[in-house]
């Protein structure tokens, strides 16, 4: 079996709990994490690639935890002709992949460093940013 992309979301009430601690021990699943994002007391934000035979057993248990699972089949891009470097997005992205240049203040993306929250499809006013099936 060849392993999955999947998206976790947890809220700071479970963000101190030894939740892929568990995920290996108890599921033997074997995992890659490819970007992490936690602080206690915050939310957290982490995209696994994850495989073994109890990855359904898995995923069950994150849920029951109160982590939101989502599948990463997507992914977010920038439309370089729509985009105005007007810096909105950068304000509110959790992981850095949207980023200002300085000193000539021009909007970057980092497509490797994001984790498909699509925060910046909202923040964006020209809908410069996208997202891909």
């Amino acid at each position: 079996m060849s392993p999955r992309k999947i998206v976790l979301r947890f809220g700071p009430e479970i963000s101190d709990k030894p939740i892929i601690y568990r995920l290996v021990k108890d599921y033997d699943l074997v995992m890659n994490i490819v970007k992490a994002n936690v602080n206690p007391q915050k939310e957290g934000i982490m995209v696994l690639e994850l495989t073994g035979d109890n990855y359904e057993q898995g995923l069950k248990y994150l849920r029951e935890q109160g982590v939101t699972v989502q599948a990463l089949t997507h992914e977010v891009v920038r439309n370089e002709q729509r985009c105005t470097m007007c810096g909105a997005c950068t304000a509110i992205c959790p992981t850095g992949a949207l980023y200002l240049d300085r000193p000539g203040m021009e909007v970057r993306f980092d497509g490797d460093s994001c984790v498909v929250c699509q925060l910046c499809v909202k923040a964006c006013p020209v809908r410069a940013m996208e997202v891909k099936l």
